[in-house]
Parts: structure tokens; sequence; C-alpha cells
């Protein structure tokens, strides 16, 4: 990948909902999604406020007359075009993904969504069911799952290296909302109200990242039961969470947990995740994503570098550049990009798609179940339930 060379025919036309001037989930979306040539962005519903989206796109290179006042004219218009939109990004507010996606798939267009997907696991598998039937391609930004030792880890563990995978220890645990910001933060403030941001804060908001990592290094693990207790620190935030730890128990017998939180005081960032098998562990931290630890046991501790000769080839298919120069999570978020657009070209030409995983609408639907059981279990006194 470090030559940039195309994996699609041609680009994509491509279009947002939100993300606009001042958002800066938006301006990750369009740099990922830009940097191979794989989309283009021609539209955008970018803005509650029209005047305000119009001038935002028309910054961004799009042209005056596809700048709508909402997404429902964006796809009755678009849908008129020889050249209309294929796809659509969805960078609004949680309540909104459900209804945007499901309209967006009803008019045929394949979509990359922020999470949640939606707030139900009913709606989920309703969005899931729609998009099998419509042959389209949906796309969730977990976006850290990008980055290249996270592949390294799973050809490892897919490998054997670590024995068998007996606990997975994981959080996302940063400081930042250690006090109530939101009270002057627009971008805080709809994350804590249930209105916007559905049944939890940062269960979905934070733990559901390294639950995705987790899927993706060892997919064939799968959870029986779990138990979860949540507070709020800030009382204002009641009843959604800022603080929330989950246990887990697997098929295999293996165990997990999930640490999630905003209120881990002087904490960056604070996500990591480690796998703990019968004969070594991994550990990768998104605070120093060109890394992998890997520990032995009996042997000295041992530093992956990201982009070296001796990691799977896997790991190394996404490289933007040679090993040494840190690459960062908007390199992570391109490589899903690129893969989002060579998933819904396939779709297009009725290719099947060989060895190649992408955070899908599977993804999505299971992000959505696992809240929803931290929720029953933290509401029903932090009791072990099973998993459904």
């Amino acid at each position: 990948m470090i030559n940039g060379e195309k994996k699609v025919d041609r680009p994509i036309r491509w279009a947002m909902v939100g993300g606009g001037r001042g958002s800066q989930i938006g301006y990750i979306h369009r740099s990922a999604a830009l940097r191979d040539h794989h989309f283009q962005l021609v539209a955008g519903a970018f803005d509650i406020n029209p005047e305000r989206g119009k001038d935002f796109g028309m910054n961004l290179h799009v042209t005056p007359e596809r700048c709508y006042l909402d997404f429902q004219q964006m796809f009755e218009e678009e849908a008129k075009r020889e050249d209309g939109i294929e796809a659509v990004s969805i960078a609004t507010p949680n309540g909104t993904h459900y209804e945007i996606c499901k309209a967006a798939l009803n008019a045929d267009l394949h979509v990359v969504s922020e999470k949640p997907l939606c707030f139900t696991f009913e709606e989920a598998k309703e969005l899931e069911n729609l998009a099998k039937k419509k042959n389209r391609v949906v796309g969730i930004t977990y976006g850290y799952s990008g980055h290249q030792m996270i592949e390294q880890a799973r050809q490892m563990i897919a490998n054997g290296e670590l024995g068998d995978i007996r606990i997975i220890n994981m959080q996302f645990a940063h400081g930042f909302h250690s006090d109530p910001v939101e009270m002057n933060n627009p971008s805080t403030k709809w994350r804590v109200d249930p209105k916007f941001a559905g049944p939890s804060y940062v269960l979905g908001d934070l733990g559901t990242h390294p639950l995705f990592l987790s899927e993706i290094m060892i997919p064939e693990l799968k959870i029986n039961k779990l138990l979860c207790t949540r507070q709020s620190f800030v009382k204002s935030r009641a009843p959604l969470e800022d603080n929330a730890y989950t246990i887990m128990e697997y098929d295999n017998g293996a165990v997990g947990t999930v640490w999630s939180s905003c209120v881990n005081a002087g904490s960056m960032h604070g996500q990591k995740i480690r796998v703990i098998g019968s004969k070594a562990s991994v550990e990768w931290w998104d605070e120093q994503p060109n890394q992998l630890r890997l520990e032995i046991q009996g042997k000295p501790v041992q530093i992956l570098e990201r982009g070296m000769g001796y990691l799977y080839p896997e790991a190394l298919q996404d490289d933007r550049i040679g090993a040494g120069h840190p690459e960062g999570l908007f390199e992570a978020w391109s490589n899903l990009y690129s893969r989002f657009a060579v998933a819904m070209e396939a779709a297009d030409q009725g290719k099947e798609l060989n060895d190649m995983w992408y955070p899908g609408i599977e993804a999505g639907v299971e992000g959505v179940r696992w809240v929803e059981n931290c929720v029953r279990s933290a509401d029903k006194g932090a009791v072990w339930v099973d998993y459904q």
C-alpha cells in the first residue's frame, strides 16, 4: 500500500450527512476517505443549518446545488442524477443513525456509519436484514482496528503463538470528562443526554472500541454471559454512566474484562487490550499504536515494530510509509475506508471477498447487543446475565 495504487476501478461517488464545520470526526472521515482516491466527495447535508452547511460544502469544493437541506432531500435528488451518489457516511449524533442508515439503504446506497449503529438490538437486526436484502455494505467506524499491529496480533493468535487464550483485558479510560465539561461543550452535552446518546455513555462511546479489537484478534470467541456495573460520578450525567466495569465469560472458558471510563483523571486516552494465552501474551496501547508488546513466558519482553520484515504479510499490507516513521489515527481510518471501498465495489459487481475483514454491519449489531446486555446487567444490580 506504500505506493497508494488504486484498489477500485474508479472512485466511489460519496456524500456525508453531518460532519460539518467544527466537527472533528467529520474531518477524520474526509481525510480517510479521500486519501487513496477510493472515494470522491460530490454531495452532502453537512449541517442542521442549511446556509451554514451550504457554505461549508462549497469550501470543500462541493457544488452549491449538491449541498442539501437534509438527508431526505439529498437521497431523493441524487437518485435522479446519472452521476448520483453511491455511498454516504453518517457523522451525526447517535440518535439519528438508525433513521439515516435505514433511509440510505432503502435508497440503495452503501453506508459508513459512526457507532452506535442504533440504540436497540431489534433495530440493529432490522438494518442488518435490510443491508443483506439490498446487497449493500454498511461499514462501522471502529477506527482503531485499522492499525497494522492489530492485524499482527490477529495472525499471531490464529497461528497459536500465544497458546490457548485464557484472559482478555480491555480498557478505554481517559480523563477528559472528569469534570462536567458538557456544561460548556455542545459536542459533549448530547453524549450525556439519553435522548441523543441512547441507553449508555461510556459503554457505547468507548467500551465498544476495545471490544471490537478483541473480536478481530480472536474472532472465534463468543460471549456466554456477562456482569456489568456502572457509575455516574458526575451526578448530572445520571442515568447515563461515565464509568463502567464489565466482566465476561466466553464459550471456551476464557474470561474478559472491559473498563470504560471518561473520568480516569490524568489519562490521555487509555485504550489498551491485553490478550493472555497459555504460552505468551500480547498487549497493544493506542497511544503507542506502532508497537505491539510480546511477552513469552520465560523470555525477555519483545517490542514488535510496525513496518518491519519480521511481521506477518497481512500486517504489512496496509503500510503507508517505511518502518521507523510513526503512523497514526488518520492512517488507521484510511486503511478502513480502503477496505470499505473494496467491499462496496465487490458488492456492486457481485463478487465474493476472500479473507478480507472490515468492521461491517455485523460489528455494528454486536456493539449494540453488547451495550444492551451491559445495561441490562447493571440495571438489575450488577448481576450475571446470559448473553442475549
